[in-house]
């Protein structure tokens, strides 16, 4: 059986742990011994004998011989908003493919990451739960098929996430834009964000998930207040992520085999299995 090796970025991040668990269990995977971190982290070998190493200790020579010694290497990234277009200008440019979970940073510059004639691929998405990304298809459907079905109705999106998560939910920021198609004026601005955790006890958030989670709830009311409808997607803890994340992985995998060069694929593009 051929191996995908994977290299991290974002280690000792708990969603990079995450994944680094469930693809090291997994003999379809090889984890290679080295993993990029943040520079607050102290470049050492951790508790799993991956030796962690700051991204600007890089270099590119370094980085094509991890490609020649393992083929097929693709860079599993969950690390910091603030790192993502020059992690992405990093993988580009060392011709890596890569898998990046991390939200945050330009996102309409991310996307154009492969414009020009470049020879890896990625899978970027905000999110990895491969059921709420069918949801959110679900809602782009609605958006795209019946545009102002909601109109004169208003929004509230309130998003919960574990302490840590800075930056606001990419997958409800994704949602604005459909519900603005679907008639109602809404602001990424507007989204009620929750890090309090004594807030998420009384929001019915198991104690145990505090530190990993994502619970989200969409409710549109009619202006007169005699409709309303509610949409809730709860996730406790990261491993419904890191499933997604692999699948993701596979499926890249698969896409640069099949000959694709300098596209950028969306967890959809994984659901659907389509290269």
């Amino acid at each position: 059986m051929q191996r995908t090796f994977v290299v991290f970025s974002g280690l000792p991040g708990k969603m990079a742990t995450e994944v680094f668990h469930l693809l090291q269990a997994d003999e379809r995977f090889g984890v290679i011994p080295f993993a990029l971190t943040g520079k607050e982290i102290t470049p050492e070998v951790n508790d799993d004998g991956i030796q962690l190493i700051h991204a600007d200790a890089i270099t590119p020579t370094w980085w094509k011989s991890l490609r020649d010694q393992y083929p097929g290497l693709i860079v599993i990234d969950f690390t910091h908003p603030n790192a993502v277009n020059l992690n992405a200008e990093m993988y580009q440019k060392n011709k890596l493919n890569f898998v990046m979970g991390t939200t945050g940073g330009n996102r309409d510059l991310l996307a154009h990451i492969f414009d020009g004639e470049f020879d890896n691929c990625a899978v970027i998405a905000p999110n990895m739960a491969k059921q709420v990304v069918m949801f959110q298809a679900m809602m782009q459907f609605a958006a795209e098929n019946f545009p102002n079905a909601f109109a004169g109705y208003t929004l509230e999106i309130t998003e919960s996430h574990q302490t840590g998560k800075k930056d606001t939910s990419g997958t409800a920021k994704a949602m604005v834009e459909y519900f603005n198609a679907l008639g109602i004026p809404f602001g990424v601005d507007q989204i009620i964000m929750v890090r309090d955790p004594e807030k998420q006890l009384e929001m019915g958030i198991p104690e145990n998930a505090l530190g990993g989670h994502g619970f989200h709830t969409y409710t549109a009311k009619s202006a007169d207040g005699n409709v309303l409808f509610q949409f809730t997607h709860n996730v406790c803890g990261r491993s419904n992520y890191a499933q997604g994340t692999r699948d993701a992985v596979l499926f890249l995998r698969k896409a640069v085999d099949s000959g694709v060069k300098g596209r950028i694929f969306s967890m959809k593009d994984v659901l659907k299995g389509n290269v």
